[in-house]
């Protein structure tokens, strides 16, 4: 059985796995400590738990399999997919044996409603466009290429009483 919940305090270092396998590089990734603790990395994972830090995961008969997570950045320490102070950027990652059966899509779905919720009006991403399924999912979501941060592209989606 498949279910989404809010990630609960004792399940952080799931979140951080996930946060790993989220960031797209094919040749010599650095180990999971050196990577997430990198300056231009860690502003995604350093006091999480702040105002604005939402994440949820998705479980297959109780063993979490995927994260989708969202954090609000300022002017002064921006996100790569910086938009704006009352965007969140977000993040998503499902384990490598469960890919492709539709989990990132039900999870993507299930954040965007709970940044509604939270009261957001926009999410944005930032996504290496070789990455094609990342990026055939977040267009069908409706997300739009909106800039480029270094080879990485911003996308952002308006979120509105109309997405279910």
């Amino acid at each position: 059985m498949i279910h989404v919940r809010l990630l609960e305090k004792q399940e952080y270092d799931f979140l951080m796995d996930m946060h790993y396998e989220s960031i797209h590089i094919l040749k010599g990734k650095p180990p999971k400590y050196e990577l997430l603790n990198a300056p231009h990395i860690k502003k995604y994972s350093e006091d999480w738990g702040r105002k604005g830090d939402r994440a949820i995961i998705e479980l297959i008969d109780n063993v979490p399999v995927g994260a989708a997570w969202y954090r609000v950045f300022d002017e002064t320490n921006k996100g790569y997919g910086f938009i704006d102070c009352e965007t969140p950027e977000l993040g998503i990652a499902i384990h490598s044996n469960y890919r492709k059966q539709g989990l990132g899509l039900r999870l993507m779905k299930e954040l965007i409603q709970q940044a509604m919720s939270d009261g957001y009006k926009g999410l944005s991403l930032s996504v290496d466009p070789d990455n094609e399924s990342a990026v055939k999912l977040y267009k069908r979501l409706g997300f739009e290429y909106v800039g480029l941060s270094g080879t990485s592209w911003t996308m952002k989606l308006i979120i509105d009483d109309k997405l279910q």
